[in-house]
This record gives C-alpha cells, structure tokens and sequence, in this order.
C-alpha cells in the first residue's frame, strides 16, 4: 500500500527547469504556476543581460552619428558627400546582419551568441580608434571603420528573437518594449557622452570615442557566458522563417517598422549632421556643441516611449496605436519644414523630438503586433484543424521570432533610406525640405496601410475573425 501512495504521489516542483549546462529543456511561460515559481526569475535575468549587450550594441553602430561633426575640425577634410556616407555605412551593414543574427539564435542558442555579438563589439572601437589617430588615413578606412560599426546594428534582432521565446503572451509587449527601449537608449547616451568626453581632449582627441566603450564590452560578454540561459524550444527550424517570408503580414509588418524604427535609427544617425550643417552659428556657443546640438535629446525620449507603446498596443490594440503614430510623425515632419523655413532652431529640434516620441512608440506598437497577429492566427488553425492549441502555438512563436527577424532588418534598411534621402536632398538640391515632404508623404501611406490591414470592420470580420482578440 505504501509503495502504491509513493508511485501515485505527485513529483515535487523542481526549483528551476531541467537544463543540460545553459541550456534550459522545458519551458512553459503561459503555465502561471511555471511562471511563478521560476520562470519570471529566469527571463527577466535574461532580459536584463540583454539590453546591456543590445544597449552597448547601439552604442557603437551610432558612434559615427557622433564622429563625424568633429572630424573637420580634427583636421579631416572630406566633403559633405563623404560625411553621410560615413553615417549611412553602419546603417546598411547593421541592416543587412539582422537577419543572420537572427537566424543565430536557434543555431548557437542565446546565451553563446550574446556572447559572440557582444565580443564583435571590440572590433569597431578599435579600428576607429586607427582612423583617427593620423589625419593621413585614406578616407577608404574611415568607411571600413564606420561599415564595422553595423555589428552594433544587428544585436537587435537577435536580441529581440532570443527574449521573445522567454516572456508569455500577456507579458510579451512590455518586455519587447523594454528590451527594444534598452538598446534604442544606447543612441542617447552616445550622443550625450561621446560629446563631452570628445571636449575633455580639445575636441581633436576622437580616439576616446572608440576606447570609451571597450571595457563595458568585455563585462558585458563576461557577465552574458556566466549568467545568460538558452532555451531548447528557441531552435526554430528553417522552415519557420521560409514560412514567414511567404506570409503577407511578414511583409506589411516589417512596412509599417521601415516607417517607425526606419524613422527613429536614421533621424538619430542624421540629426547631428543636420544641426551643424543647417543651424551652422550653433558652433560659437560652446555648450552645445559640448552637448552634441542636444541632439541625443530625440534618441532619449524615443527610447522611453518605445515600452510605452508597446504596452498602449496591450491595452488598446497595436493598430490604433500605429495608426495614431503614424499621423503625429506627419505632423512632426510638416513642423520640421516649418522650422527649416523660419530657420528657427528650437522648433526644429522639438519637431525632431516629437518625431522620436511618435516613432518611439510606434516601434512598439507595431512589434506588439506581431505576436500577436501569428499567435491568433494559430488559435484559430487549432480551432478549423482540431490540432492542440499548445502545438499550433508553438510553432507561432517561432515564426514570430523569424518575423520580429525579418522586420528588424527591414526596418533598420528604413534607416539607411532615410539617410540617403537627406543627402540626395542636402548634396544635389542644396535643401532638406524636399527630403522632409518625401518622409510626410510615407507617413500618410503608413497610417493609410495599418487601417486597411489591421482596422477595417468588415475584412476584420471576414477574413480574420479570431484576431479580434489579439490584441492587433
């Protein structure tokens, strides 16, 4: 009889999901008690190692946002042509490495390729560093250092990828917001410190950009092998990202990111060449120019508002919430080309801040959207199919992964368009104002795509009626 209670007794609760080194085998977030016991510990220490590498990340694919105001006055002579280029290389190269940075998460796990991407890190601060020592440095190598910088760029997707797997559903909008907003704050604190720490050499000791950064990326690699976990079901097969390159919403999804993350990472690689090209008096006052123009003020407040709007996405839909961006960007850009006319700088930069809010929450309004488009949807094939919903779920997070993937690399090509419209603009018309109308324009399209999408009543409705619920 006693044999019997003990085979029929339940097996205690362990203290922390089964692993085999770092690897974590079980992991069931949208279980409460799961959730309880061990697994909020285990993702939000997790969440925390990554947005310190995303944050670092994005502090060295922005340096050149930073560098290249004082490279003139270090005795560089190269023409406003060569100076946005030198801004758009990192975007292109963080661009393109999204989407295999996002396919080595499921290859390498999490934890190692934390470690790796944050490791990558050393290698734009050093060749920069190169760069600026001797003022006969061919313009080539700038370009090299500054193509380097996109590593930076590609934490992001992996990052995004990796944490997504981690959070349960009800969760997934506040920690995508705050892991995105970690990383997009790196921007900030580059264009604040750098600035500053640049003014401590005379304004010619560029070097210090560079060095800045190298011990935070060693500690942080350190602390990512130690403390980081991976998770066995964060191995997506390769057919969950050929599924979601032939899904239709992939695609209008990763539009409507080109017009908010695109926006948000190309004012902030632009704006600091913009200042001094456009408001060149700014240089007599000192402060401001120790200060980076105040253009780290832009990239700050879209930081924040990122978690912002991915958690209105939770309470109100992600739709709305794009919709609502997408027509205050257009605002904001017809306040820019106002401000451009009246040649009136604090109207300038407050239009390019309330341009970072709209698009900072508009980055995670849009990616709320995304799980919760593909995890309705597999409600919905469990329903039609009568297949578990646990399974069709499961396979909806990985193709979620590849989406956020997807978009992320997208997006951030957003940015390099945007770069490369302000210097067609600025180079070939000798005004931004045109490149300012191109931006509204896209904005309008924008709020026009999200509505026909994600808001109409009836194709709601009619084609889609279980993501009522979703949260889209």
């Amino acid at each position: 009889m006693s044999s019997t209670v003990e085979i029929d007794a339940p097996p205690p609760v362990a203290p922390h999901p089964p692993r085999r080194g770092r690897w974590i085998e079980h992991w069931e977030p949208e279980d409460p008690e799961f959730w309880r016991r061990t697994g909020r510990r285990v993702a939000h220490r997790n969440l925390a190692l990554s947005v310190l590498t995303e944050h670092l990340g994005f502090n060295v694919w922005i340096l050149w946002s930073v560098v290249v105001v004082s490279l003139r006055p270090a005795g560089f002579d190269f023409t406003a042509d060569q100076l946005f280029w030198l801004i758009a290389a990192p975007n292109l190269v963080g661009a393109v490495l999204r989407v295999p940075y996002t396919f080595a998460v499921p290859r390498f796990g999490g934890r190692l390729w934390t470690v790796i991407s944050a490791s990558l890190l050393v290698v734009p601060c050093l060749l920069l560093v190169v760069a600026v020592r001797d003022q006969s440095t061919p313009y080539w190598f700038f370009l090299l250092a500054a193509a380097t910088a996109g590593v930076g760029g590609g934490t992001f997707s992996s990052s995004m990828a990796n944490i997504s797997f981690f959070f349960p559903e009800r969760r997934k909008g506040f920690a995508l917001g705050l892991n995105a907003a970690g990383g997009n704050i790196g921007v900030a604190v580059t264009q604040l410190a750098v600035p500053v720490v640049i003014s401590l050499g005379g304004g010619t000791h560029l070097a210090l950009a560079g060095l800045l950064w190298l011990p935070f990326v060693v500690a942080a690699a350190v602390c990512a092998w130690f403390r980081m976990d991976s998770l066995t079901e964060a191995r997506a097969d390769t057919r969950s990202y050929g599924v979601a390159l032939r899904d239709r919403h992939t695609w209008v999804v990763s539009f409507l990111y080109v017009g908010t993350f695109g926006s948000f990472i190309g004012y902030s690689f632009v704006l600091p060449l913009l200042v001094r090209s456009t408001f060149p008096e700014l240089d007599s006052v000192p402060a401001l120019v120790r200060l980076g123009y105040l253009a780290f003020a832009g990239a700050l407040v879209g930081s924040v508002a990122r978690p912002l709007g991915g958690w209105l996405a939770d309470r109100f839909g992600g739709g709305r919430v794009t919709l609502l961006t997408f027509v205050g960007m257009a605002v904001g850009a017809v306040g820019v080309v106002v401000s451009l006319g009246a040649h009136h700088f604090p109207l300038f930069l407050g239009s390019f801040v309330w341009l970072f809010v709209m698009s900072g929450a508009g980055n995670g309004a849009t990616y709320r959207m995304i799980p919760a488009i593909f995890g309705a949807r597999a409600r919905r094939r469990a329903t039609e199919r009568g297949t578990p919903v646990d399974e069709e779920l499961r396979a909806a997070k990985r193709q979620s992964a590849a989406v956020i993937g997807v978009a992320g690399a997208v997006g951030a090509l957003g940015g390099f368009l945007v770069n490369q419209v302000f210097r067609v603009a600025h180079v070939n018309l000798g005004s931004v104002v045109p490149a300012v109308w191109v931006f509204f324009a896209v904005y309008l399209l924008g709020a026009g795509v999200t509505w026909w999408f994600y808001l109409r009543r009836r194709l709601w409705v009619a084609r889609a009626p279980s993501l009522a619920h979703a949260g889209v």
